[in-house]
């Protein structure tokens, strides 16, 4: 049926689309709208680039810092470890020898006989290391009124079936005192004349003096010296022995350095 205002069927339905549907007309400011909603889109989509680069680039640097921290710390855990194993092998050196690192020297010796060097852990127990020197007791004296001894003990090195003997119980030593040879050097067991003269001087913490000879009298009196002694082990091949002056009077220094090549 047509509407009474209907001149032709085009008419009727443009009406209805017209009274159901908003229609209106492009214009220039909704050209302008749309190129300003473009542009604040691409923008938007830089922008959320830009954030996620950011974002990518904050991960690798936490990461490069991660590895950094983590090498820090291995090298730390391994100066450590090499730290205790060298001290691990100096305490074992230490325990080994029976001797710590303040013992007991004392230097005694007939006036016309040879120098003896005995180190005791302590002034009761038996000497951990006893050696005769090839030197006299009267050079020694003199050298040692100079005030400044060094006496330099030497040993070739040398591998046995069982490994390597302990520093201390090498049986045989070249000797320079001072920068001067001295003969050869020998390892001593504590025998009972040794024992004797380690128990008589065993009340002495420091000092020097003579002993009564033994009967015979063909070698004179017995002189001594005894001192505390401050123990180096470098290594397994080298140590050092220095004497310590508690009163700091100056007294004759006297060192003992064993090294084995």
């Amino acid at each position: 049926m047509r509407t009474i205002m209907a001149k032709t069927p085009h008419d009727s339905s443009f009406s209805f689309s017209r009274r159901n549907f908003h229609w209106r007309k492009k214009t220039e400011e909704d050209d302008q709208d749309d190129e300003q909603q473009e542009v604040l889109n691409s923008s938007f989509s830089s922008l959320k680039l830009n954030e996620e680069g950011i974002k990518v680039t904050d991960v690798k640097n936490t990461s490069v810092h991660v590895q950094q921290r983590k090498r820090l710390q291995v090298a730390a855990v391994s100066r450590l470890r090499s730290v205790l194993t060298v001290f691990s092998k100096q305490r074992r050196l230490l325990l080994s020898s029976g001797l710590g690192t303040r013992v007991v020297g004392t230097l005694f010796g007939y006036r016309r006989g040879h120098v003896h060097f005995a180190f005791q852990d302590d002034s009761k127990s038996n000497p951990a290391f006893l050696i005769e020197l090839a030197t006299p007791t009267s050079g020694l004296v003199r050298e040692m009124a100079s005030g400044l001894v060094r006496i330099a003990l030497e040993c070739d090195r040398k591998v046995e079936r069982k490994g390597m003997v302990r520093l201390l119980d090498e049986p045989l030593w070249r000797t320079y005192c001072n920068g001067k040879k001295c003969g050869f050097a020998m390892r001593r067991e504590c025998g009972p004349e040794e024992l004797k003269v380690l128990k008589a001087v065993e009340p002495i913490s420091m000092g020097a003096g003579v002993l009564p000879g033994s009967g015979s009298g063909s070698e004179g009196e017995l002189m001594y010296m005894r001192a505390k002694f401050e123990r180096v082990v470098g290594s397994r091949d080298s140590e050092a022995f220095y004497m310590m002056n508690p009163d700091g009077n100056g007294g004759p220094e006297l060192s003992l350095y064993l090294l084995r090549v």
